[in-house]
């Protein structure tokens, strides 16, 4: 069942409208022009982290300009409309693409219409709800092009939230010598168990690595990550710390064994890459890879969109937990 034109012409969308509050506000959406689509959306999810900065307030003015999704809506601090995990179905739109669940870099909004050049179609064998992990996925894959491990590699992945999570998981099919999750919350250690992956508290991580992914956007973790990696090694940051300062022993680790602090940031496609595979290819490759319902593991909680305001001041009050779940109301409701 499709929704007619005359019932899409308006849509709904979620904005912050100051620190810790949002609201769902009416949106005026225009008729499709001949490559574009209108978007039905099925489902978004929510990335803990950056959305939980951008939810208090706390994008540095020094980037605001920088960190603008790609359909964002106004500026930091607020109020803005900001989000970008959207899988929907397409309504309207050039006939190849009619009817096709698509995933794209959208806010939360139930209706859009965006360029078709930036929508990524998902495999049918990919749930819709699962697909909204393809951001997540796709800034796994940009921190692994940047790092580029190799055969018997010793891997440690510190910080095992969503994008620490789904990083490992991707990694655990890679030919290494060793890998390790490190997480300081002993709870982590049951999502190791399940991805069949070694788990380990802080103080029992094994050390001398070839590389160190940090993804725990906390202080003691990168500095752990100083002290894991081996000589001349890489650690490779997918943090984002927005306004938080960042205190590092550099006269320790850091110096004496000649490492390297790298920044993977999915803005752009990882340096090693860059001249040959494009935003869209990696995206693409992004969908692709959630075939494997393992990582349905990230799908930890979920709400109505028209909660959205309610639940996502329940949900930034409480730690813990991967990917949350907004689903759409269905034509027939």
């Amino acid at each position: 069942m499709t929704i007619s034109r005359e019932q899409a012409h308006e849509a709904q969308a979620y904005w912050v409208t100051g620190s810790g509050h949002g609201e769902l506000r009416p949106e005026a959406i225009p008729t499709p022009g001949p490559q574009e689509a209108l978007v039905r959306t099925l489902y978004s999810g929510v990335s803990r982290g950056t959305e939980r900065v951008v939810h208090e307030g706390r994008v540095p003015a020094r980037v605001a300009e920088r960190m603008h999704a790609p359909h964002q809506e106004g500026d930091f601090p607020g109020p803005v409309k900001y989000g970008y995990l959207s899988v929907g179905v397409v309504e309207q739109g050039p006939d190849t693409w009619i009817g096709k669940t698509v995933f794209s870099l959208h806010p939360h909004q139930d209706f859009y219409v965006v360029p078709t050049n930036q929508l990524t179609a998902i495999p049918e064998d990919v749930p819709a709800r699962r697909a909204v992990l393809t951001g997540i996925v796709e800034v796994a894959i940009n921190a692994l092009w940047e790092a580029g491990p190799r055969l018997g590699d010793r891997v440690a992945v510190v910080g095992g939230g969503l994008v620490g999570g789904v990083l490992a998981t991707i990694l655990r099919k890679y030919p290494l010598g060793r890998l390790q999750l490190v997480d300081a919350d002993a709870e982590k250690r049951n999502l190791a168990e399940k991805l069949n992956i070694n788990f380990a508290l802080p103080d029992e991580a094994e050390n001398d690595c070839d590389i160190v992914f940090h993804c725990s956007a906390s202080n003691e973790g990168l500095k752990l990550s100083l002290q894991l990696a081996g000589d001349d090694s890489d650690v490779i940051e997918l943090s984002w710390f927005a306004d938080k300062e960042v205190t590092l022993p550099l006269g320790e680790d850091f110096h004496a064994r000649r490492l390297t602090i790298r920044s993977s940031q999915v803005g752009a496609v990882a340096l090693p890459r860059r001249h040959r595979r494009t935003n869209a290819q990696r995206l693409q490759l992004a969908a692709a890879t959630l075939k494997d319902p393992v990582f349905d593991t990230f799908l930890s909680s979920e709400c109505q969109f028209q909660n959205l305001p309610t639940s996502l001041v329940k949900l930034f009050e409480k730690p813990g937990g991967f990917c949350h779940v907004v689903a759409y109301p269905k034509p027939e409701e």
